[in-house]
């Protein structure tokens, strides 16, 4: 006797409601753990895209006009929900992205942050006064909000990137609509009923589930007035060619290839813990992860010996195991692309010091997985070098000096993260003014900014001039305008000259 599983649908948030749309065609959402499908995603077609569009700017001009006040006690109710559904966000975040429970907490946790910074906007959006500039006349300065902006997010992250933009964009009095992964779409959904739960008018914040069609719909739509993107690079430089070529703002954050400098001097158990964790947290997938451990000197030897011990000892498990240290990787897609570069540096001469391209877990034979791998000896010729593996994958490159090292990073076309270990804050500050990479971690591996700062990269790493949240974010969302102001008395109302006013 067969069954039939029924699959949950998962709809679009449009106008404060769910919906399927009318779109006629869905696809599949898997837990990599197990290699089932778990849901079916309802995917957008351009009647849906413009229905959002337009619902987003109607709620655009209402929003916009709503006081400060208001508006933060939006936000500081928002904070409240999401803190209170943390677990259930986890949950969700694990059974179709396959990190682990506590990783996918630390990502909401980054979220968190900057909601709170967002609720601080009155103070961010104080604009600027100049009294009697010129006689008679003052001039002074205030942001308003862009209108209607978009936000296309990856799948590795998905609470924390759509957190890194909504928030910073409602904040700011824009309304907001999420394209997120058609990975992992399902935390979305609920952030979406948080937002409305939390009072947010109907319109402010949308989700619109859809592939690359929808994609091209949000980058020429003439409604749309910003674009945030995280992703590939590739895709990236496409979204901000795009997008500008019609107009927008945009700020597209592209791919990485993390270096981690280690000297002889660093304390070498310290190196191998946190760049083990650096380089198998998430599987990988993350754009800020250590891929490439730079091995200075006399360090090379015994730190591979370390990192190799700590490799082997990577419990992968399903995510929801409460011992698991590491999940499946998101797609079997994602698990050729891991094997096939691992391969090729084995075959160009690389030395496997740990293979994980053969792991099975137990009860588990289905999932996408990818055990622990550390590569040595590996040349910037390789292409486990110069692809963005985004996977569990550490290769080591030996060096002879500093300098080397430090040429080596800025050789690289990305410039997104890097990390120096050592205990010399001469070597420290030597390498934090010479590389060319936007975030810089002394003794830390992922040197993601606080939220009250800003994260971007350089080169290869960011198409457009702004970084994400932060300060930055608040200007990316707003656009400046400057008001020179006179009310004269009536019986001095003349002064008017053909000449370019001066004072």
């Amino acid at each position: 006797m067969s069954t039939t599983t029924t699959l949950t649908t998962i709809k679009h948030f449009i106008n404060g409601v769910e919906t399927a749309g009318t779109g006629d065609r869905s696809q599949p959402v898997y837990n990599p753990a197990t290699g089932q499908a778990s849901a079916e995603l309802r995917l957008a077609n351009r009647a849906d895209l413009d229905a959002t569009v337009a619902a987003a700017r109607a709620a655009a001009d209402s929003w916009g006009d709503i006081s400060l006040a208001k508006r933060t006690a939006v936000l500081f109710k928002f904070r409240e929900l999401v803190a209170a559904h943390v677990d259930e966000l986890a949950a969700l975040i694990t059974a179709e992205h396959g990190k682990v429970l506590s990783d996918a907490k630390g990502e909401i946790g980054r979220g968190l942050e900057v909601i709170e910074f967002a609720c601080g906007i009155p103070q961010l959006l104080k604009g600027e006064y100049s009294d009697q500039v010129s006689t008679g006349i003052d001039v002074f300065s205030f942001r308003e909000p862009l209108g209607v902006v978009a936000g296309i997010t990856p799948f590795n992250f998905p609470v924390m990137v759509p957190l890194w933009m909504a928030p910073m964009a409602i904040a700011a009095g824009n309304a907001f609509i999420l394209k997120p992964s058609e990975r992992d779409p399902s935390a979305s959904m609920l952030l979406a009923k948080l937002w409305k739960q939390a009072g947010l008018p109907d319109g402010v914040f949308q989700v619109l589930h859809g592939d690359k069609e929808t994609v091209e719909g949000l980058l020429t739509h003439p409604d749309v007035d910003g674009i945030s993107f995280v992703g590939s690079t590739p895709i990236a430089q496409y979204v901000h060619e795009t997008a500008t070529k019609h107009g927008k703002r945009v700020q597209a954050l592209g791919g990485a290839k993390n270096h981690a400098i280690v000297l002889p001097d660093a304390d070498l158990d310290n190196a191998a813990d946190h760049l083990a964790a650096a380089a198998f947290g998430s599987a990988g997938e993350r754009c800020m992860a250590i891929s490439v451990a730079v091995a200075v000197g006399d360090a090379a030897e015994l730190l591979v010996k370390k990192v190799q011990e700590r490799a082997l000892a990577v419990k992968v498990k399903n995510g929801i195991e409460p011992d698991a240290d590491m999940g499946p990787v998101i797609t079997p897609a994602s698990k050729e692309r891991i094997v096939r570069i691992v391969t090729e540096a084995e075959a160009a001469g690389a030395a496997m010091v740990v293979d994980g391209r053969e792991l099975v877990v137990p009860g588990h034979e289905e999932g996408f997985w990818v055990g622990p791998t550390v590569i040595d000896h590996v040349t910037a010729e390789m292409s486990a070098y110069t692809e963005e593996i985004f996977g569990p994958v550490l290769v080591v490159v030996r060096v002879e000096d500093l300098d080397a090292g430090i040429k080596l990073i800025n050789s690289n076309p990305y410039g997104n993260g890097t990390a120096i270990f050592t205990s010399s804050g001469a070597a420290a500050r030597k390498f934090q003014r010479s590389v060319d990479v936007g975030m810089i971690g002394i003794n830390v591996p992922l040197p993601v900014p606080v939220a009250y700062h800003s994260f971007g990269g350089w080169k290869a790493s960011l198409f457009g001039d702004k970084h994400i949240y932060g300060p930055e974010g608040v200007s990316f969302y707003t656009r400046g305008k400057v008001i020179t102001s006179r009310w004269p008395e009536a019986t001095h109302a003349s002064g008017a000259s053909y000449n370019f006013p001066s004072n």
